[in-house]
């Protein structure tokens, strides 16, 4: 049996199923040679033109750039750089359209050519045999160099992948789409280079058997090649039928081999590796002439062009400058241009799409030459797009499943299979796109397997992650605990003990010595049974001191006294608290350092009174009960009550007196505004306020009166309790003292008025007037503040009896001197209120003094009495 290569060599073709013979329409394009198409102002250079990944950009905006020159680079075998079409200034790094079914953009290269077209550096190998395959495929990969068949595969990684694989090598010219003649008029024009290029391939590949399959459509550029071709080369030109779609990878090996790619595949897998016409091209371009992929040949073809043909356009030039250079005139109704052929080609967004490594032909028909699909209609279950299918699917079924998206079944029907010929569509009577829908649906599953991919990649690296952490975690945990165990066993070799067990025990010795045995009792508690201990003993004590009259009644006299006590030093606080909040400055002229020095005075004053009283309590207390005393006859509990209630309403009477006399000063202050519009009404009001303050004095005295009653009460309880008779006289005197200081630093204070009142009374009597009704109520409260002060004799001490009526003639003298110090003011008043009818200043004057010295004499009279008590 023939092998392989022997059958091949004696002429034998095999064949695919399906495919069509649509109308090729070569003949617009393929009868002029290829021109260049000119450089245009400026190229746009996407960095993705290939299958594979971006490479790092080499430049930034603003730098110059020469033809050739690299714009990226990268160490990866499936990226290939970009270079640099010609010279010029880089403008700009930014997104532009690219060439692409989607019409999206990419990040792109703009350069602003200079017109010289200066050449950077050139690498050229003249003697590539004497190189390493692996060499050559490096200057090929960095020259940029992709399929320019249109899959853009790169071609580098391709011859990488076929070493030692692949025994025959496909040079495909087949070239099978309508409308294209790119290759035809490339072998047509550069058969030499092509077959040049061809040589190259074989070094680098070293396969049995080269072969060139050429459609039967192409006699001119057949005769090209075999005129090129040397039996030495071991290349076949193989000619094949024209059917569609003979040029696609997997479809030539099938015809010229019959070897079938299996499913999601390439070719190498059975020993074949395929490489276009254009490719080889470019590999001699490279490797002899130093040149990196930069331009390519396009055709130009559509009866909207008015001049049609192939051209070498530069990578990056816009496709409107084509279309302004070669006549284009688009139809009316419906202009279109398309990149590709009309199976397999898309249109395009618009013109401003940059010509790309894949580009290899730009379409632009008129309505009449290419029908459009007006509407998608139902499918009819026909079975033509099946028949026609070279790859034996099921179109119809695949795109019901991808029109539902149900792309698990897309790939059960082997979906990637499908090489997007478009030979179903064309053959379709519902005029279904059913490449578009094939697309859509790639598109989907590689983004889905693209996320998984990196899901799964997140996955691994996150369980390494954690694996290590999970080492490091041991590893340190038995890094410690050898540490301990060494550390033991050095302290038992030393015959000494583990250091932190010494420690611990170290910290709870110290803890136990400083916890007491009763440090469990909170000290609220212990405090309240040492208060309890206390009083029981205090009781016992007092039990054996003080006689019991009755053993079986306990007897609870000292403890009455104490509450007695306390309940009688918390209401003087509260009075003293009283008089001191509703203080108020008898003189609005007084200062506030004034106010400041009495109040401090009083407060010194009260607390002498109160510990005076405090001690005489105590000393009165500590003394033993006389047991043949007439105490039990009296109650000693309503002694104290009734005293206490004396001593309040005592305290109660001064502040009413002395708030009474301010109210009363206030509107006499307020009548000089009035007493200079009227003087008469001035006097009246003056008439009216005096009788207030005798009224004020009136009340004052009948409660001073009501005092004295209690009072009077005392001397026959004093008789009983001599100890409470004397703390009452020393408050008496206390309180005496203390009414004297106030009046004397009050007649000082009048002193001084009196001096200013006399300057202005010359000026203004009516102000004089208004002085001298001041003046006589500071008089009357004076008399006022002397009235219950109760002078007790020094010998209440040692006979309580005479110490009792010692102090009531002390009040009764007091109130006598008031009275008098009243009926003065009165008579005072009266002989000033015609002074002050008449208006005569000298004479208001003169009555305001003498008033002020009569209450000054009363007021002194008064204290050399109180003294004299």
């Amino acid at each position: 049996m023939l092998s392989i290569i022997e059958q091949i060599k004696q002429g034998q073709l095999w064949d695919f199923p399906g495919g069509i013979h649509p109308s090729e329409n070569k003949t617009l394009s393929n009868r002029t040679a290829i021109t260049p198409a000119g450089i245009p102002d400026e190229l746009v250079l996407p960095l993705k033109q290939h299958i594979g990944t971006k490479g790092e950009i080499l430049v930034s905006v603003g730098d110059k750039v020469l033809k050739g020159q690299p714009l990226t680079k990268s160490d990866m075998s499936m990226c290939v750089p970009i270079h640099a079409p010609t010279s010029g200034t880089v403008t700009a790094i930014e997104q532009r359209t690219t060439a692409h079914p989607s019409g999206l953009s990419d990040l792109s290269v703009v350069i602003k050519s200079d017109g010289e077209d200066l050449w950077g550096s050139q690498h050229k190998i003249a003697d590539y045999e004497s190189l390493e395959p692996a060499e050559l495929i490096d200057a090929i990969r960095l020259s940029g160099i992709a399929g320019l068949g249109g899959a853009g595969f790169p071609t580098g990684r391709k011859l990488q992948g076929s070493l030692g694989l692949a025994d025959i090598l496909i040079i495909n010219a087949a070239e099978c789409e309508p409308y294209i003649t790119a290759d035809d008029r490339l072998m047509q024009d550069y058969a030499a280079e092509v077959v040049e290029g061809i040589r190259i391939l074989r070094h680098i590949v070293k396969p049995k058997l080269t072969l060139i399959g050429i459609e039967d459509n192409k006699p001119d550029a057949i005769k090209a090649l075999e005129k090129c071709v040397t039996p030495e080369d071991n290349i076949i030109i193989r000619v094949i039928p024209t059917k569609y779609p003979s040029g696609s990878s997997k479809q030539l090996v099938k015809i010229l081999t019959g070897r079938e790619v299996p499913s999601q595949s390439r070719s190498s897998a059975v020993g074949v590796v395929v490489q276009n016409v254009g490719t080889a091209f470019a590999v001699k371009r490279a490797i002899i002439d130093g040149e990196p992929l930069i331009e390519r040949v396009v055709t130009l073809t559509g009866e909207a062009f008015k001049q049609r043909g192939n051209v070498f356009a530069r990578l990056g030039t816009p496709i409107a400058f084509l279309l302004d250079s070669y006549g284009y005139k688009p139809d009316r109704k419906y202009p279109r241009v398309i990149i590709g052929g009309s199976l397999m080609g898309f249109t395009l967004p618009h013109a401003h799409v940059p010509i790309t490594k894949i580009t290899n032909c730009i379409l632009t028909p008129k309505r009449r030459e290419l029908p459009l699909h007006t509407h998608e209609m139902a499918c009819i279950r026909c079975s033509a797009c099946a028949d026609a299918c070279p790859t034996s699917l099921l179109p119809q079924q695949l795109q019901w499943y991808a029109k539902d998206k149900d792309y698990d079944k897309c790939e059960e029907y082997n979906l990637f299979d499908c090489i997007e010929c478009g030979a179903c569509a064309y053959v379709c009577p519902s005029e279904i796109p059913l490449v578009n829908y094939y697309r859509k649906a790639k598109a989907e599953i590689w983004a889905n397997q693209q996320e998984a991919a990196n899901a799964e990649r997140a996955k691994q690296r996150f369980e390494a992650k954690q694996a290590r952490f999970e080492r490091d975690k041991a590893a340190r945990e038995n890094r410690f605990k050898k540490a301990a165990e060494d550390r033991r066993k050095d302290m038992a070799a030393k015959g000494g003990d583990d250091a932190v067990a010494a420690a611990i025990a170290r910290v709870k010795a110290k803890q136990a010595a400083a916890t007491p045995d009763n440090a469990t009792q909170k000290p609220a508690v212990a405090a309240a049974i040492a208060r309890a201990k206390a009083k029981q003993a205090e009781a016992a004590n007092s039990d054996k001191v003080a006689p019991k009259i009755n053993s079986a009644v306990p007897d609870n006299s000292d403890m009455a006294k104490l509450r007695e006590e306390r309940k009688r030093q918390a209401r003087e606080r509260k009075a003293a608290k009283q008089a001191t909040s509703e203080d108020t400055p008898e003189n609005v002229s007084d200062t506030a350092s004034n106010q400041s020095a009495d109040s401090k005075k009083d407060a010194v004053a009260a607390a002498i009174a109160r510990a005076k009283a405090r001690k005489a309590a105590q000393a009165t207390e500590s003394e033993p009960e006389q047991a043949d005393t007439p105490a039990t006859d009296a109650d000693p509990k309503k002694a104290a009550v009734a005293a206490a209630i004396a001593r309040a309403k005592a305290r109660k009477a001064a502040p009413q007196a002395q708030a009474e006399s301010a109210e009363e000063a206030k509107p006499e202050n307020a009548e000089p505004a009035q007493a200079e519009v009227d003087t008469k009404k001035a006097a009246v009001a003056a008439a009216v306020a005096r009788a207030k303050a005798r009224k004020a004095a009136q009340q004052a005295q009948a409660e001073s009166a009501e005092e004295a009653k209690p009072e009077d009460a005392e001397p026959a309880q004093a008789e009983v309790d001599p100890k409470k008779a004397a703390v009452a006289a020393a408050v008496a005197r206390a309180k005496a003292r203390k009414a004297a200081q106030q009046a004397q630093a009050e007649s000082a204070e009048e002193a001084k008025a009196e001096n200013a009142e006399s300057a202005q009374a010359e000026v203004d009597p009516k102000k004089a007037a208004v002085a001298a009704a001041v003046a006589r109520a500071k008089a009357r409260k004076a008399a006022e503040q002397a009235k219950p002060e109760d002078a007790e004799p020094a010998q209440a001490e040692v006979d309580p009896k005479k110490a009792a009526v010692a102090a009531a003639v002390a009040r009764a003298k007091a109130r006598k001197a008031a009275q008098q110090a009243q009926a003065e003011s009165v008579e005072d008043a009266k002989t000033a209120e015609p002074a002050e009818a008449e208006i005569d200043p000298k004479k208001a004057a003169v009555a305001a003094a003498v008033a002020r010295a009569k209450a000054r004499k009363a007021a002194k009279e008064a204290q050399e009495k109180n003294e004299e008590n």
